[in-house]
């Protein structure tokens, strides 16, 4: 018998009229969805009966239709778009915090942060200052998954036990640092549903674009079509690795702002 599957979506920052983002460059700008757009997608999802879960709860692969909602880095539209909506409907997510960016202009203050927690929604760290991981010895590795996991539990008084990769980047170090440190799972961006045989520490996740339609949007729901994403994805990852990080960003950065 064929194990349950089910697509994990990856948000970013939500744009509110008139708010600027966190950042203007194109490369992120691209992951930032406008709030009416991500409204749509949730009201489509409740219409359609779907649930949505956090990360603990779909690790659980419940039945009926439903899918996983995650954000990154701790955007203050977080608390100030997704969790009223997200209530509204009455969905779970997980929030995926850079903790280093909290009390930054765009970010959500610590107060904000437990409250987001005191609404019911699972909190996970993503890291303390956004670095990609593989590209880090040890120590760092250690400050930016282990210290930061210990720097949100102590403001949230809680156990923090999921973890998301920076730029979904990572390697084999990363998934072992990650589940040394008591984690229960690590997301990534690797296109891919995920099942009850998909190895906890290499989740994939689906990023729900700016410029994603409705009908996209669905087939992402749906798990319809990913083998492009993918092929896209796996032409990324090799000029990433004959690039290296930094000049990829550069470059990507450069081809995104003429297009």
């Amino acid at each position: 018998m064929r194990s349950r599957e089910l697509v994990f979506l990856m948000y970013h920052e939500l744009e509110r009229p008139g708010r600027p983002t966190c950042q203007a460059a194109a490369g992120y700008v691209r992951y930032v969805v406008p709030e009416f757009h991500f409204r749509d997608q949730m009201l489509w999802l409740r219409s359609n009966g779907w649930r949505g879960m956090s990360v603990g709860e779909a690790l659980t692969f419940p039945k009926g239709p439903g899918l996983a909602i995650t954000f990154d880095d701790g955007c203050e539209t977080d608390l100030l778009v997704a969790a009223p909506l997200l209530k509204q409907i009455g969905s779970h997510a997980t929030f995926f915090v850079t903790t280093g960016f909290l009390g930054k202009s765009g970010y959500m203050s610590i107060s904000q942060l437990r409250e987001l927690a005191a609404l019911n929604f699972e909190i996970g760290c993503h890291s303390l200052t956004h670095a990609y991981l593989c590209d880090l010895d040890d120590k760092g590795l250690h400050r930016e998954i282990v210290e930061s996991k210990s720097r949100l539990e102590q403001i949230l008084g809680t156990i923090v036990t999921h973890f998301s990769c920076p730029g979904g980047r990572y390697d084999l170090r990363t998934a072992r640092v990650v589940k040394d440190a008591g984690y229960r799972s690590m997301s990534t961006s690797r296109i891919q549903r995920n099942s009850s045989s998909t190895d906890p520490f290499g989740l994939g996740r689906i990023a729900v674009l700016r410029d994603s339609t409705p009908s996209a949007f669905q087939a992402i729901c749906e798990g319809r079509g990913l083998w492009k994403s993918k092929f896209r994805a796996g032409v990324q990852d090799a000029a990433k690795g004959l690039l290296g990080n930094s000049v990829y960003d550069r470059v990507r950065g450069l081809l995104i702002r003429d297009a």
